[in-house]
């Protein structure tokens, strides 16, 4: 009985602890888009040229690359709690310089350090796989991916809002008090986990490259994300300029609202964790390739500004959203069974490399868009899914998760 009564405990914690990174996740990686619907505003109170306006955004992605391959391999090495409160309390002060500063300089210099210290989120991933026992392991990846993807997905909505309301740089205060809170929750409540390990940290970065030589699941999983993510960084790209266009005639409200649909696309994560452990992840990789190539076609097939293409739009952001949310998952569930020892590398190398692939799509969709409009940027960006799919095929049974 107290055996029993143990377990039950064990279980609630656990899942209050997820609770707690699916959370910690969401807020921690919407640092990385809060800029993108303001980078107009921002632009002109700082002084930057229309220009040099997009390297607002850029800055903060190239910064959460240098974390991704400098920063989240520290996971394999240093305690994890300490490392991911460091990097709350470091990012706090650097939102607050973002808020308070009217220089180009010094504003672009703190989002790309924005982009690095958001890369905590990507410390508490193999964190929460540290915690769970395998037969839960792609459940509880997927419930805290779920918490960060709606992190990523109501972003741009809810720093559109505020702006409105407060100005723009209310949303970095606002957000700089939240990792604050957060990182004195985390540090209270979050049990220890110091890696056991003998490597240094130099000799940590240079296995990377062997990880990445040595392990061909990763490089499979690495690439098939990088695709998906493509599609995905294309369509949200894009998606707004044909909305604002005389075709809808969408105000930035309306964009907002639109971007808000896509939310539901996050529940495909813990589906998706649950699949993983019951040893699905092939065929419910091939649904979720499937469910981005179909986001595509869709408004391919139903062009135009009527009640119903708008209609369509909504449904092909909740199947891209899905698909792109399940994928991930399965990635990373993937990557995760290989050893505790690499998970922090091996989830860098991850994140990494099919961010490459959203840096793409999102280049090439705004060129798409500009040269042919609306169908040519769906039908580039359809091509990118569809290669996943041809390179899955060569995947064989067994050999690749």
């Amino acid at each position: 009985m107290t055996t029993i009564v143990k377990k039950k405990v064990e279980s609630a914690v656990s899942s209050g602890i997820m609770l707690i990174l699916a959370v910690a996740c969401g807020l921690i990686a919407a640092n990385l888009y809060y800029t993108q619907p303001l980078v107009e505003s921002i632009s002109a109170a700082v002084g930057l040229s229309s220009g040099a306006a997009g390297l607002i955004v850029t800055l903060t992605q190239i910064g959460y690359g240098i974390g991704l391959l400098f920063i989240v391999p520290l996971g394999d090495l240093l305690e994890n709690r300490k490392l991911v409160v460091t990097l709350l309390i470091l990012t706090a002060g650097v939102l607050i310089v973002a808020a308070e500063v009217r220089s180009a300089a010094w504003f672009l210099a703190a989002s790309l350090f924005i982009g690095v210290g958001s890369v905590a989120a990507q410390v508490l991933v193999p964190y929460a796989a540290h915690l769970s026992p395998d037969e839960t392991r792609g459940r509880n990846v997927g419930n805290v991916m779920s918490g960060l993807l709606l992190g990523i997905m109501l972003a741009r909505p809810v720093s559109s809002l505020v702006e409105n309301y407060f100005g723009w740089s209310a949303i970095f205060i606002l957000s700089s008090v939240l990792l604050l809170v957060l990182a004195l929750v985390l540090a209270k409540l979050l049990p220890a986990r110091r890696p056991q390990i003998t490597l240094n940290y130099p000799e940590i970065l240079s296995s990377m490259l062997q990880l990445l030589k040595t392990t061909p699941i990763l490089r499979r999983r690495a690439l098939y994300h990088a695709c998906l993510f493509a599609m995905f960084s294309l369509f949200w790209t894009t998606v707004p300029l044909v909305l604002t266009s005389p075709l809808f005639h969408f105000s930035s409200t309306g964009v907002a609202l639109f971007a808000l649909a896509g939310v539901s696309g996050a529940a495909a994560a813990p589906i998706a964790g649950r699949f993983a452990d019951r040893g699905l992840i092939r065929p419910a990789t091939v649904i979720s390739i499937a469910l981005v190539i179909l986001s595509g076609i869709l408004p391919i097939v139903f062009a135009g500004g009527s009640l119903l293409s708008v209609v369509v739009l909504v449904l092909a952001a909740i199947l891209l959203d899905m698909g792109v949310s399940a994928n991930l998952v399965l990635g990373q569930r993937a990557i995760f069974a290989l050893g505790a020892e690499v998970r922090s590398r091996l989830n860098g190398l991850y994140m990494a490399i099919f961010f490459a692939g959203g840096a793409i799509g999102s280049a090439v969709g705004g060129w798409a868009y500009a040269t042919g409009g609306w169908k040519a940027a769906m039908w580039l960006g359809v091509l990118f899914p569809v290669l996943a799919l041809v390179y899955f095929l060569t995947e064989r049974k067994g050999k690749a998760a």
